[in-house]
């Protein structure tokens, strides 16, 4: 493999490798706090990337870069951090474990061929370390578990690797298991070789104990079994079973062969403070995770005409990149995380950006040619010019105006388009307003910069209520939005958020409207008598002229409905607009010379007014129809917190996996905080999806959010 050097920086070194087959872009996917930063620090330090690792503590590692993870003392944004050893980039891409962060989990798993899915040794498999691993296979990425925390007094690493095989699956199967007494060494199950960190890395390796052997027996025949079941040597099988010893280059490929299918995950213990089992991930990450030319690519589709040839890893193909995160830099400006599929990317060189299906997220369609000027390859915030970054490899790219996150980077001699990958809906709703009126421009410009890089945040102007709202995926995700909308320098508050109402006519009810003046030699004349009925529920407004006789001419008649309309949009009592009724003009009269089209517009306002006072108005609130998955453990506590929230469940249904999916419709006012409050009620394990349904009447008693 031909390596290049590029200028170092600060943080070492960058390399830009040529083939496909010497990358390996590894995801780490775990729950909060199991030590995936921690991990990739200590990964990096005996990869000799950094001088030593950092902390999560003291806010000084690569990955947990940005302030509001400093202040968290968690990930809440996708990192890279590549390594090198012996002649291969490992591209260590640290992801939140939050759940609010399921978004940048998801942009991680699209940058990744394989992930490592870290689990603490001192923690139980809950609810939402499955859900996680639910996502990752739910994309079909082949995964290796990692057993950390070997240090913690509570640790466990036995009991952990039965938990995740009882959680997990049968294909969970230990590569790698702790020496007996208490030494800090591993002994591997197919080298059947002791590594011992007793001095520190890197391990001595050495023959085990015999008792350790005759411990792992059982353990490193189901380990080969497992393996044997993988491979397509059909005759393996029966050569193992007779007695043969299977050779340990011949294990190994088979290894890879079932990791990269993703049916087998190999387990790694390993200790970060100790360097334990350091080595042997390095290794297992080497020659058993699969490289770029062995992970299918993303839906690709011409913008126009055909696509010329079949889509592969080629640094020699057709150009097809995506971006995978989207970040603002105090110094640099917008930088843009992409994965090269196809083609090679070179600075100085036009091309094409083209990001669509995201509109209903505030991501308008868009195609533009813009000019790469340089390329990096990022290590947490510092980016290291590299010359160039081959198809399996990921970049950075800065000053690149027009892209957005999920957006294609293509040759504009052949633009192209990539599916984007699944989001998620943000549904906790959070109402902001700029401090002062100084910090109106600024909070625009950040929250374009915010909406470009965040696909999970959704900004909503409310035409009703006049509020600006952002659509999070739940508290902590929250806070970082606004705590870097601050740290753009714009000062922003939050207030609670209106709900957007409607008003109605409860019954049947006349009006009168008479609109008389003269003044300065013009009259304005105009009278008119309506009635007013409501309709069903989703109806809208209907209008209906019943004047007999010529009372009011007819050029006037539609100034009268003109008049209603603008009334209804401005409201009756409580000033939300008026839906559902009916509007019949049934009498009035004209004057042959000071009659006009405005005064019948004011004199119909006028009578739906007098109609409003006459009669009986009511308030509508919004219904929801809401669908929430969850566990059944989980499901009388979600019903009954649905009827306290005025909620009518209209069914449940089974779901795989020991869940519920119930069906309800719920008023739109106690779903503001939901995301919070199901999350609370579920251990983070159910979710929910709304949409708008009907507007139901505003049962007396009961305040709205207006």
């Amino acid at each position: 493999m031909a390596e290049k050097q590029s200028k170092a920086g600060d943080s070492g070194a960058a390399v830009a490798v040529d083939d496909p087959r010497q990358v390996r872009n590894v995801v780490l996917v775990g729950p909060s706090g199991s030590g995936k930063t921690t991990l990739t620090e200590a990964l990096l330090a005996v990869s000799g990337t950094v001088a030593r690792a950092g902390s999560v503590v003291e806010g000084t590692t690569v990955c947990d870069h940005d302030p509001a993870a400093v202040r968290q003392q968690r990930s809440v944004g996708l990192a890279v951090a590549p390594i090198l050893t012996d002649g291969v980039k490992i591209n260590l891409i640290d992801t939140p474990g939050y759940a609010d962060f399921v978004g940048e989990l998801r942009a991680g798993l699209r940058a990744a061929d394989a992930a490592l899915f870290v689990v603490s040794a001192s923690e139980g498999v809950d609810a939402a370390t499955t859900a996680l691993w639910a996502e990752c296979a739910a994309v079909g990425m082949p995964r290796a578990v990692v057993v950390s925390r070997l240090d913690h007094h509570r640790a466990d690493p036995a009991g952990k690797i039965a938990a995740c095989r009882e959680a997990f699956g049968s294909g969970v199967l230990p590569l790698y298991l702790p020496a007996g007494g208490g030494e800090p060494a591993l002994v591997g199950l197919i080298t059947q070789r002791l590594y011992d960190y007793s001095g520190g890395y890197p391990p001595v390796m050495g023959r085990p104990d015999p008792a350790d052997l005759d411990r792992m027996t059982e353990a490193r025949n189901e380990l080969i079994e497992g393996i044997i079941g993988e491979s397509e040597d059909e005759s393996l099988m029966d050569r193992y079973l007779a007695g043969e010893q299977i050779p340990e280059a011949t294990l190994i490929a088979d290894l890879e062969t079932a990791v990269a299918r993703g049916t087998f995950h190999p387990v790694i213990p390993v200790c970060a403070a100790t360097g334990l089992g350091l080595a042997e991930l390095l290794d297992g990450i080497k020659r058993a995770f699969p490289s770029p030319v062995e992970h299918p690519l993303p839906e690709i589709e011409p913008l126009a005409g055909k696509i010329p040839a079949q889509f592969r890893p080629d640094p020699d193909g057709p150009l097809a990149a995506e971006v995978v995160r989207t970040a603002v830099d105090s110094y640099v400006g917008r930088v843009s995380l992409v994965r090269v599929f196809s083609g090679t990317l070179r600075p100085e060189r036009p091309v094409h950006i083209s990001g669509h299906g995201l509109a209903e997220r505030g991501h308008e369609d868009h195609d533009a040619d813009e000019r790469v000027a340089h390329l990096y390859s990022p290590l947490g915030s510092h980016l290291r010019e590299v010359p160039y970054c081959v198809a399996g490899d990921l970049c950075a790219l800065t000053k690149i105006g027009s892209a957005e996150t999920g957006d294609t980077v293509s040759s504009p001699d052949f633009p192209l388009l990539m599916k984007p990958w699944a989001m998620p809906e943000p549904l906790l709703p959070v109402a902001i307003v700029a401090h002062n009126r100084s910090d109106e421009d600024t909070l625009a410009r950040n929250l374009s910069r915010l909406v470009a890089g965040d696909p999970t945040l959704r900004l909503e102007r409310n035409a009703e209520t006049g509020q600006l709202v952002l659509w999070c995926m739940g508290e902590a995700h929250a806070d970082v939005v606004l705590s870097r909308l601050r740290a753009g320098g714009a000062e922003v508050d939050t207030e609670p958020v209106k709900i957007s109402l409607r008003e109605t006519f409860a019954g049947p009810a006349r009006g009168h409207g008479r609109h008389v003046k003269q003044s300065g030699g013009h009259g304005q004349y105009a009278v008119c008598d309506i009635e007013v009925e409501p309709l069903p529920r989703g109806s809208g407004f209907e209008f209906a002229d019943r004047i007999v006789g010529g009372a009011i001419p007819h050029q006037f008649i539609p100034s009268v409905e003109k008049g209603v309309r603008t009334q209804l949009q401005r409201g009756l009592a409580a000033g939300h607009p008026v839906v559902d009724v009916r509007v019949s003009l049934v009498d009035g009269k004209a004057h042959s010379v000071d009659s006009s089209d405005a005064a019948f517009q004011t004199a119909g306002a006028l009578a739906l007014k007098d109609a409003a006072a006459n009669g009986r108005i009511l308030l509508l609130e919004p219904l929801d129809e809401v669908s929430v998955d969850l566990p059944d453990e989980h499901l009388g506590a979600v019903l009954g917190d649905l009827s306290s929230r005025r909620g009518r469940v209209l069914g449940t249904s089974s779901a795989p996996g020991g869940r519920t999916v119930i069906q309800a419709e719920v008023p739109a006012t106690e779903l503001l905080r939901y995301a919070t409050e199901l999350r609370s009620l579920t251990s983070g394990t159910a979710s929910f999806t709304r949409r708008h349904a009907r507007f139901d009447p505003l049962p007396e008693g009961v305040k709205a959010a207006t």
